[in-house]
């Protein structure tokens, strides 16, 4: 018998209080992972660290998952509203079995999602989890238990000294002015608190979570007020943080997106430039800019690309030993201090490389120059292999001969949503969108609700 798949690419997620994201299997989950965990480790404490976003819904969560792990004899170390890299920072060093994170991440407040950390930090092997999704259902339910949560009110403070001590120990940030962005999530009083510490003068917008605005027109996913902000206060630039802080966006002090393309750019250029980048090689995804991949070898480096999602780049870095890698989205990873990305480090590292220089932010503008791309992406009723849908790689295919060598097609689903993603990249933007239109109008015969 065929079971549904729990777990995505960034974890098991969907709309709070629907399935998956109901009590009784929240219960199993708990359960199943302590289970699994205790087979492939016996070197550790019997304690799975648990922090949270500030969505509504995550303390419910978060009581019936340590429920079911209270059934195996796991106590929850609950490290309250805290950032996902946080926690995976936390986890070795306390040595826990593993982490337990409650967020959805950069989606809208309705959603939420459990992601599993492993006891080195990283995120929960593949293997782990479809074994844990086979236990889940082939397990009968778990019973209600008194909540083994148990405070950890440190945890906090461990994280900022361990932030503090990545940058040079004269690092400051007099001077500067920074819109900060906390998207109403795990961030909100974290960052503008560490940037003025610093020495920044920090405008700070995002930072009133209601357990149900995170994500909600501010953030990595809306940077608009940012930059409009930063203009307007005259700025030096800014900084958008998703909801569980895993990723950043920035603007420039004229108001210019810099993605996580232009921060690998200026991250490979600087290490590179002090000797510090391992094999002259960058990881990307296919999702990348080929403006970065020009730039990139235009400097001599290499770029190796990787499937969509922060685990995939994650994995070829410490298989490779590579000093940095990321996404367009804003994850960055530096290995050399964390396994997953983390925005509050990332910030910290790009301003240190441009006061270093004593650059302005748009020298990261100027390091390369960006393809026009067109993203879309078109609401699915099933995840259908696109090897199945005929008309649909016929319009890529077309317009894969359109664009030739001067452009590039991606056609993939989403990971944690019922969406198509379709991304674009050539000359002409005018071309990319109507290229784009043609596969999403099949996509929304053959696969959309409507």
């Amino acid at each position: 018998m065929t079971h549904p798949v729990l777990f995505g690419t960034d974890g098991m997620r969907g709309v709070a209080g629907e399935y998956p994201l109901q009590k009784p299997l929240l219960r199993k989950l708990g359960a199943a992972a302590a289970d699994v965990y205790r087979q492939y480790i016996s070197d550790r404490s019997p304690v799975f660290l648990l922090g949270r976003d500030t969505r509504g819904s995550g303390p419910w969560i978060a009581g019936a998952f340590a429920e079911g792990a209270g059934t195996r004899n796991i106590l929850i170390s609950d490290l309250g509203i805290i950032s996902t890299p946080s926690l995976a920072h936390l986890v070795p060093g306390r040595n826990a079995l593993g982490g337990v994170m409650i967020s959805a991440s950069h989606n809208p407040a309705a959603f939420n999602g459990v992601k599993l950390f492993g006891p080195t930090g990283r995120k929960c092997p593949d293997e782990w989890e479809r074994q844990i999704e086979r236990e889940i259902h082939g397990m009968k339910k778990v019973p209600r238990t008194k909540s083994s949560l148990h405070s950890d009110p440190k945890a906090l403070g461990e994280y900022i000294d361990f932030l503090l001590h990545t940058v040079p120990p004269r690092f400051s940030l007099k001077g500067m002015t920074l819109v900060v962005d906390c998207g109403n999530g795990s961030m909100s009083a974290i960052a503008p608190r560490l940037l003025k510490k610093l020495g920044a003068r920090v405008i700070a917008i995002g930072t009133q979570p209601n357990g149900k605005n995170i994500n909600l027109g501010v953030g990595s996913q809306h940077p608009e007020r940012m930059q409009r902000i930063a203009l307007e206060k005259h700025a030096d630039g800014g900084i958008a943080f998703d909801g569980d802080a895993d990723r950043a966006i920035f603007c420039d002090e004229f108001g210019r997106i810099l993605n996580g393309d232009y921060v690998l750019a200026c991250a490979a250029h600087c290490l590179k430039e002090e000797g510090r980048l391992k094999d002259n090689a960058v990881v990307i995804t296919v999702m990348a800019n080929l403006g970065l991949v020009k730039a990139l070898e235009s400097w001599g480096i290499e770029s190796v690309a990787t499937s969509v999602g922060d685990r995939f780049v994650s994995d070829v870095l410490f298989e490779r030993g590579y000093s940095v890698g990321g996404e367009q989205s804003g994850h960055i990873i530096f290995p050399e201090y964390l396994p997953t990305g983390d925005g509050l480090l990332t910030a910290l590292q790009v301003l240190s490389m441009v006061r270093h220089r004593r650059k302005p932010l748009s020298w990261i503008y100027s390091l390369l120059r960006r393809y026009p791309q067109v993203l879309l992406n078109v609401e699915v009723k099933e995840k259908k292999p696109i090897e199945d849908c005929p008309e649909i790689r016929e319009k890529i295919e077309k317009a894969r001969q359109v664009l030739g060598d001067q452009g590039r097609v991606v056609v993939r689903y989403s990971g944690t949503e019922p969406l198509l993603r379709i991304m674009m990249e050539g000359p002409e933007e005018s071309l990319l969108h109507s290229l784009t239109e043609a596969i999403a109008s099949s996509a929304r015969r053959e696969l959309s609700r409507s």
